[in-house]
């Protein structure tokens, strides 16, 4: 199927960023997104998609099945926002207190409807069956999971599974896709660190949590510096600490907050009891106790090796090549990584940084998109789907 001349109509690019920003301005969490699952559920049906709602609980499929044989892919986007109050400055930001699309979820869903759009008007030219994927909760919840358990790789049976992400760090329009592990694994850890509180003038009749707790942190560090390989890449970070009331009270307990990311499963594995071993080793020299929890959450995300190359060239094809630029490994992590277990497929970015405003870095209140980069995300989607399904 030839794609070197899809071009995205005007009308679609404008009905996209339409689409985008009023998604941003009514952001919705993890498994709350009723408003946005049912604009997208509205969208398809209108379209003439079957459609499947309720899908991982607000996850929505959009099922186009072709007269002609070929491969059974999915596309995929995500659709939830962060618990974040916005500062971009942007005329259609948030309408709710924190709320904010913070991530690019909003152009994702966006630009898979306007592919939607594109490839329901070439479906005599579609093979196998396409399957939309409109996704929740992936921001720390699972949604891809949730998503998976309730078949949506099986009914119908998927044989390849692609996603786009958008990135600030890379210039508006450029492509980027990597062979091999593309994003860290995230685990969360929970720690309560139980001291004997009294008065901050008798230190001597307490045992500290607070001062525990900072002795931890800081030995902490050491779990990656000293204890995993300098080639191999390796994050544990604190990122809340709860404890105290006021200024002259030394309190009962600390509670403390982290992320382990890493782009090893052993190393992922051995994380656990490294990072216990200095908690222990803190408290047991300070009298105090502790209660740890490790929380397994997103596997490294891994890109299959064909379809890595495959969808590199794909992009060549539909963008040319000065379009695609190189992609460096993140410590950042996807869920899109339980698809990838699953069933082959790649996972790759979209650049949409073109100043300083759109630099700004993921997950922060001020972040925003150049909008010029949702048309490519558009033809991408749309040339997947008119193109993967005739590979062998």
């Amino acid at each position: 199927m030839s794609v070197d001349a899809l071009e995205v109509p005007a009308p679609v690019v404008r009905d996209v960023i339409a689409l985008r920003r009023d998604f941003h301005a009514h952001p919705e969490l993890g498994f709350e997104e009723v408003r946005t699952a049912g604009i997208v559920a509205e969208r398809l049906r209108a379209l003439g998609y079957q459609v499947r709602t309720g899908v991982g609980q607000t996850g929505v499929l959009g099922i186009l099945r072709s007269q002609r044989p070929g491969k059974t892919i999915l596309l995929r986007a995500d659709m939830d926002c962060l618990p974040i109050d916005e500062r971009s400055g942007v005329e259609f930001s948030s309408t709710v207190a924190g709320k904010m699309h913070a991530c690019g979820h909003d152009g994702h869903t966006a630009m898979l409807l306007g592919a939607a759009q594109m490839i329901m008007e070439r479906r005599d030219l579609i093979h196998g069956t396409i399957v939309l994927c409109f996704q929740p909760a992936e921001e720390g919840k699972g949604g891809a999971r949730a998503m998976i358990e309730d078949g949506a790789l099986d009914d119908p049976a998927v044989d390849r599974v692609y996603g786009l992400h958008l990135t600030s760090l890379y210039p508006t329009g450029q492509v980027l896709v990597r062979p091999g592990p593309v994003m860290a694994s995230s685990d969360s850890i929970e720690v309560t660190i139980r001291g004997r509180g009294g008065h901050g003038a008798a230190p001597h009749q307490t045992v500290d949590p607070i001062v525990t707790s900072a002795y931890f942190i800081a030995q902490l560090q050491s779990v990656a510096s000293r204890n995993v390989d300098p080639t191999e890449p390796a994050v544990v970070t604190i990122g809340a600490i709860h404890g105290g009331t006021i200024h002259n009270v030394i309190p009962d307990s600390v509670d403390l907050l982290g992320t382990v990311r890493a782009f090893s499963e052993a190393e992922r594995a051995a994380m656990k009891p490294r990072i216990e071993r200095v908690l222990s080793g803190c408290c047991d020299a300070a009298g105090a106790g502790y209660d740890y929890r490790y929380i397994d959450r997103y596997p490294i995300t891994v890109n299959d090796e064909k379809e890595a190359g495959y969808v590199h060239q794909l992009a060549v094809r539909t963008l040319g090549e000065r379009r695609l630029g190189h992609l460096a490994m993140t410590m950042g992590a996807e869920d899109f990584s339980f698809m990838l277990q699953r069933r082959p497929g790649c996972f790759f970015f979209l650049g949409s940084q073109s100043d300083e405003r759109t630099a700004v870095p993921h997950h922060n209140a001020r972040f925003a998109i150049d909008e010029r980069c949702l048309a490519t995300g558009v033809q991408m989607m749309t040339a997947l789907a008119l193109d993967a399904p005739q590979r062998p």
